[in-house]
């Protein structure tokens, strides 16, 4: 597994074998960065991060930082440290739910991944949903990764893309336009 494209393009990444992580694939993040255009500058969460790949990719692509979240990040320490970005990436173990929705998360993000386990999706939808308003830029995309018989629903959102490869779904979002 390597990095696509950017500055780190061709860096390997390691998924590190017996951790319950699913490393979006090289295939798919290429489709996601290449329907979200240019993000320099961009402020990123990567909720539910594994292996850190979507927000590496990002960082990779020319955004200013990200926050990577996840309840184990160890997964995503090893190639934090190994490509060199601690100074530009936030690890944080947490629940990426109760982080999100926490009083004391007053950041806004121009680009959010939300990449859950896919049997978790559902149940933890609405409150990602609740909380996603107050952590999202205006002008602001959330991107989400699920199975694709499982879709994660967020309905304060308006879609703006999905995709399909093979199991996996890809959604677009962005803040409902006033008046809708």
């Amino acid at each position: 597994m390597r990095v696509i494209a950017g500055r780190l393009g061709g860096r390997r990444l390691l998924a590190p074998r017996g951790w319950k992580v699913r490393p979006t694939s090289e295939r798919v993040r290429e489709a996601v960065f290449s329907a979200l255009g240019p993000i320099e500058g961009a402020a990123v969460a990567d909720l539910y991060c594994g292996t850190g790949a979507l927000g590496i990719e990002a960082i990779s692509r020319g955004a200013a930082g990200a926050v990577m979240v996840d309840r184990d990040t160890r997964p995503a320490l090893g190639n934090v440290h190994n490509l060199g970005l601690s100074d530009v990436v936030e690890l944080l173990r947490a629940d990426p739910v109760n982080w999100l929705g926490s009083a004391g998360q007053a950041r806004e993000f121009d680009l959010i991944f939300i990449d859950p386990p896919y049997r978790i999706a559902p149940d933890v939808a609405v409150a990602l949903d609740r909380a996603l308003s107050g952590a999202l830029a205006g002008g602001g995309r959330v991107v989400t990764e699920s199975a694709a018989g499982s879709p994660l629903e967020l309905p304060s959102l308006e879609p703006i893309r999905e995709r399909r490869y093979g199991r996996t779904l890809i959604s677009f979002h962005r803040q409902r336009q006033t008046g809708e």
